[in-house]
């Protein structure tokens, strides 16, 4: 059996207080091995993006617990929390969080020098990435100045650079043409497949969720739909195991 790279258990999260009190998360068991691919998708306010800011350790959760590799989030300090999210997960997002003013180069560079990595180092290895993603000729130019497929090629380069495990992809295609989001979506199957990383996508888009190796539906902060993998999925390229669950017998 594939294990387990995140693990999330009753997840609960409530925003507010009295009156202005709202549970996002009412209680979500979430299993993902390491090398599947998973869509989470759902309605606006269903919590999507809610239970990936959990998973990723951007946030905490009120109730419950969320494990990296067997190791619950909550046993860790500040600083090894800052230090994993670094080393182990890579983000892309709708809005690309680009730095406009500074270069492709020095966009990228940023997670390798949050961790420490040697000047020289950290180019030879930006550069490495972007000219996979066929934009290491922007390497000197501003990201302002980029379209917006190659922001998204850039800010794909900046989370494959640490070498991560787990990609967490919010709306990767929301500010994209149609057809600059189909070659986004193989750059990040492509990666899945051939690096064996562990994916996990926030979607509305019916097209990139239905690439991934399986879906986890969500509703008012509960898992509504979600298929228990068969013995030995997980591997890159076919289907994937995710166990999920929510509080009040949901499945």
């Amino acid at each position: 059996m594939t294990s387990a790279v995140l693990e999330a258990e009753s997840l609960v999260k409530i925003y507010g207080r009295g009156d202005s009190r709202f549970a996002a998360l009412r209680g979500v068991d979430l299993r993902i091995r390491h090398g599947e691919s998973v869509a989470v998708v759902g309605k606006s306010g269903s919590g999507k993006s809610t239970l990936m800011h959990l998973l990723a350790l951007l946030d905490a959760p009120t109730h419950g617990t969320v494990s990296l590799d067997g190791r619950p989030a909550a046993s860790m300090t500040a600083r090894e929390l800052n230090e994993t999210r670094n080393a182990a997960f890579g983000f892309v997002f709708q809005q690309f969080y680009l730095t406009p003013d500074q270069t492709v180069l020095e966009n990228v560079v940023l997670p390798l020098k949050i961790a420490g990595v040697r000047p020289g180092a950290r180019r030879r290895r930006a550069l490495d990435v972007l000219e996979r993603l066929e934009v290491a000729d922007k390497a000197s130019s501003r990201a302002a100045d980029l379209s917006g497929g190659q922001k998204q090629r850039v800010a794909l380069a900046r989370a494959l650079v640490n070498d991560p495990s787990v990609i967490f992809a919010d709306e990767p295609t929301g500010n994209l043409d149609s057809a600059t989001g189909a070659v986004v979506q193989d750059l990040l199957f492509d990666l899945h497949r051939e690096h064996g990383i562990t994916l996990v996508v926030v979607t509305h888009d019916e097209d990139l969720a239905g690439r991934c190796g399986r879906q986890v539906h969500l509703h008012d902060g509960l898992v509504v739909d979600g298929a228990v993998a068969p013995a030995g999925a997980g591997a890159p390229g076919t289907d994937t195991g995710v166990v999920v669950g929510a509080a009040g017998g949901a499945r």
